[in-house]
């Protein structure tokens, strides 16, 4: 393999990305991206790219999107206002077929996009290929699920195909959608899978101490520390939350990483100072 014709001249130095090809090569590694990141489309199509680079490069990948901002945007031409309990949005009937439809379309825009630079993507959401079933998570909160159970087959297939599964963060429990949270969804398949890396990459930089300094590798000690003490709060105790649930079940390190400066991701799996902040046991 000529990894100078796959690899960006402004990414990983090539001696460290030979090294750690051999490192993840009978691995599974799970990454989901924010629906925040997304919003600007060059970070979208950066993500594309090393997704790509990822499969090309022989890894086995498998991407959990998000899609909270388009979701936002489509409620508010429909006029309906998102009320959130414990960060999680309220979802009726209505709301469902929404967050439904948008969350399939995006899942589409992925694999058509990865498509074109000659990646090959399998749609899985609820219409296709599910492979979540899910329970209510609370009466309040309406149509919002927890994974009971994740489809390894179907997933276990496609990579041995050498394609990449995109999943929505979708599941259905009598054939009824439910929306799942996007890092929830992602932690149940990587724990299914026991997966060696669970990556989430968001639009901070990782987990940061008192200083505001970027922590490159915490224990989970050491992280329920930081909750304590509360230099961790708000939005990144669910996340932290979901890093903790999987590493406690199987899953070897879960990295925060920041999606917003080009090939971060590949910094992170194919350079030895990585990206963001990186949680073992």
């Amino acid at each position: 393999m000529d990894l100078k014709k796959i690899l960006p001249i402004n990414g990983p130095p090539v001696e460290e990305v030979s090294k750690y090809i051999e490192k993840y090569k009978n691995d599974l590694i799970v990454i989901k991206y924010g629906g925040n990141v997304f919003i600007d489309r060059n970070i979208f199509d950066n993500f594309i790219l090393d997704i790509s680079i990822l499969n090309k490069l022989g890894l086995s990948i498998i991407i959990v999107h998000g899609g909270g901002p388009r979701i936002k945007k489509e409620l508010e031409k429909s006029n309906i206002e998102s009320k959130f309990i414990r960060g999680l949005r309220v979802t009726d009937e209505k709301i469902i077929n929404i967050v439904e439809n948008v969350l399939i379309d995006f899942n589409d825009d992925i694999v058509k996009s990865l498509k074109k630079i000659g990646s090959k993507a399998i749609s899985i959401h609820t219409k296709k290929n599910n492979i979540i079933e899910v329970v209510p998570e609370s009466k309040e909160l309406g149509f919002v699920g927890i994974p009971s159970n994740v489809n390894n087959n179907i997933l276990i297939d496609i990579i041995k195909e050498n394609k990449i599964p995109i999943i929505s963060p979708l599941g259905l429990q009598n054939n009824q959608t439910y929306n799942i949270n996007g890092d929830t969804a992602a932690g149940a398949i990587a724990k299914s899978l026991k997966s060696r890396r669970l990556l989430l990459m968001t639009n901070v930089e990782g987990v940061l101490d008192k200083d505001k300094k970027l922590i490159e590798e915490i224990s989970s000690f050491e992280i329920l520390e930081m909750i304590k003490n509360e230099t961790i709060t708000g939005g990144m105790i669910p996340k932290i939350n979901t890093c903790l649930d999987a590493i406690n079940n199987g899953v070897n390190a879960v990295g925060i990483i920041d999606a917003r400066p080009k090939h971060s991701i590949l910094f992170e799996l194919f350079s030895d100072k990585g990206s963001g902040t990186l949680i073992r046991k």
